[in-house]
């Protein structure tokens, strides 16, 4: 599969392929945010997933497709917690055998999660870029398959087949916010949303602390960013040097880019809590962020936002409750 023929083709055969793998995760209206901003607002509960994340989709997609030999050799990921544990589950349902690196800033819930599913974890480099670097010797060494976070096309499909179920399930859908880090996720979606109705408006969110695709797309070109400690910690990392696909995909069918801060990231992470309770993590909640900072420069009437992942520390959950119960 190259750029030039990914088609909607091959987001619906990931859509069968990873069918016995994933849930179908509800879209829900927010009658909280519709009076903030006189829309129709729904979430797609991705942090509902059985590992926590949509990373199950693409994980699920290209390890199931998988030749009999490849599978023999073993796969091998780079994570910054989610893909990891994604990879490590589909791995073992499927009998395969899996590695994950992760660097040091990992949060360890997601490090514990990896291990539990029987996945070698280890942990190396000071970020994900020096992560990447050991994985690929270590692929290199053992023959394994690397199933790439996100700049690979069948992981593209397999996170796509979100937008084929937001356009089901909501066909007056115009608007959709995604969070934005290497791009897999969004390259899926707004690839498969604007494929079948190119008039809607994709925003993609980052954090304002090392917003890799951001800064790439501004310049042009992959650029190195420096990775900051951040309540969004799962849209950490850079996008490779060698990135082929989520960059040129995100700059053809992403509209808007908006960034947050911490602080408008932890108020979305209450404003989930406290209004719909809804646990999620800081990387999944930027969306809504952008919403309630009233960040995104166009929004229609009829707007999805996907709430990436439900991983966050319980020490985080904690602190940003015991703020606000001290602000009270």
């Amino acid at each position: 599969m190259s750029t030039e023929n990914l088609s909607l083709g091959n987001i619906y055969q990931a859509k069968k392929r990873i069918t016995p793998y994933i849930r179908r995760t509800p879209l829900v209206e927010s009658q909280d945010l519709k009076t903030i901003t006189d829309a129709n607002v729904h979430l797609k509960l991705e942090n509902l997933q059985v590992t926590g994340s949509f990373k199950i989709r693409g994980a699920s997609n290209k390890i199931s497709n998988l030749s009999a030999e490849d599978k023999e050799r073993g796969v091998i990921a780079v994570s910054s917690g989610n893909h990891g544990r994604a990879v490590s589950y589909i791995a073992s349902l499927v009998g395969v055998n899996s590695t994950i690196c992760v660097a040091k800033t990992v949060p360890d819930n997601k490090c514990q999660a990896i291990r539990a599913l029987g996945a070698e974890l280890v942990i190396v480099g000071e970020n994900a870029d020096e992560a990447m670097v050991y994985a690929d010797k270590l692929q290199m060494e053992r023959g394994m398959t690397m199933v790439h976070p996100f700049d690979d096309l069948e992981i593209i499909a397999g996170q796509g087949t979100i937008g084929l179920e937001l356009i089901e399930d909501f066909p007056e859908i115009d608007t959709v916010i995604v969070p934005l880090s290497g791009g897999g996720l969004m390259s899926g979606v707004a690839f498969s949303v604007k494929s079948i109705m190119p008039s809607v408006h994709i925003v993609g969110v980052s954090m304002e602390r090392g917003p890799a695709m951001v800064a790439s797309l501004k310049a042009g070109r992959v650029v190195n960013i420096i990775e900051e400690p951040t309540l969004a910690n799962a849209l950490a990392g850079g996008l490779n040097k060698d990135n082929k696909y989520t960059l040129p995909m995100v700059k053809q069918y992403v509209d808007e880019t908006v960034l947050v801060s911490e602080k408008e990231i932890a108020e979305a992470l209450w404003f989930c809590l406290n209004k719909h309770h809804i646990v999620v993590e800081g990387g999944a909640v930027v969306g809504v962020a952008a919403l309630l900072s009233k960040k995104v420069n166009r929004l229609g009437k009829n707007i999805a936002i996907v709430l990436s992942g439900s991983n966050i520390p319980m020490v985080v959950l904690k602190k940003i409750i015991n703020e606000r119960e001290l602000a009270k």
